[in-house]
């Protein structure tokens, strides 16, 4: 089994989900008292947070590089980066590995194109869903993205922000999620990325009839392929 590097703590909450998800996914595997070896280096989301909103990508890129560079001397045999934003900075974090870094977007179209669908609706952040670098991932890999209107990207990010990465999860918050997936499926959406890992702790697949693709679980479940190929 190799040993998965996880870059977490944006926000820990969603990083918690991933240990969870990743351990339970090779026990499902495995069996008996089997779990993942990995190796978790958990930054101050606060730092982050602010290179973000004041445009410093390039220093955030270079911090999140040198968590990379931490997780290869200390063992590990690839790494995931366990939120969507940030990859955003992935050639600055890639920059000095020489172990390989498995990328949300390639394993959220791979989980899509597998679906054989075409066109997808795309939730998270504001830098998510407005930025090219998330959104030409999944272009590349063919596939159409629709994201939501002005007024509803604001709200989606304010309750990501505001909310799920503190902790909290409300019915109101919820509801109004749903009401934009249903509007991008009127668009054209034949299902939607929850293209934050926090969306999967709001939204699960019973709460609506639209296909999900919940980028937190796509990402574990790839890492554990990874880590039991030969």
């Amino acid at each position: 089994m190799k040993t998965i590097g996880m870059i977490g703590g944006m926000s820990w909450e969603s990083s918690a989900e991933y240990y969870r998800l990743i351990n339970e996914e090779v026990k499902n595997r495995l069996g008996r008292l089997h779990s993942a070896k990995s190796i978790l280096y958990s930054v101050d989301f606060e730092e982050i947070e602010q290179l973000q909103a004041s445009g410093e990508w390039h220093q955030a890129g270079k911090l999140l590089g040198q968590a990379a560079t931490s997780l290869e001397k200390a063992g590990a045999d690839f790494i995931i980066l366990c939120t969507n934003t940030m990859h955003k900075v992935i050639e600055e974090i890639e920059e000095n590995l020489s172990i390989p870094l498995l990328h949300i977007g390639d394993a959220a179209a791979a989980a899509i194109k597998e679906k054989q669908l075409q066109t997808i609706g795309l939730l998270g952040t504001r830098y998510t869903m407005e930025m090219d670098f998330y959104k030409s991932r999944l272009a590349a890999g063919g596939l159409e993205v629709l994201i939501p209107s002005e007024q509803e990207r604001t709200e989606i990010n304010r309750i990501i922000f505001e909310e799920l990465c503190m902790g909290t999860v409300r019915e109101a918050s919820r509801n109004f999620f749903l009401e934009v997936m249903q509007s991008l499926a009127v668009d054209g959406a034949e299902g939607i990325i929850l293209g934050c890992t926090e969306i999967g702790l709001l939204v699960q697949k019973e709460h609506t009839g639209i296909p999900l693709f919940d980028t937190t679980m796509i990402h574990t479940k790839a890492a554990v392929d990874y880590a039991l190929s030969n």
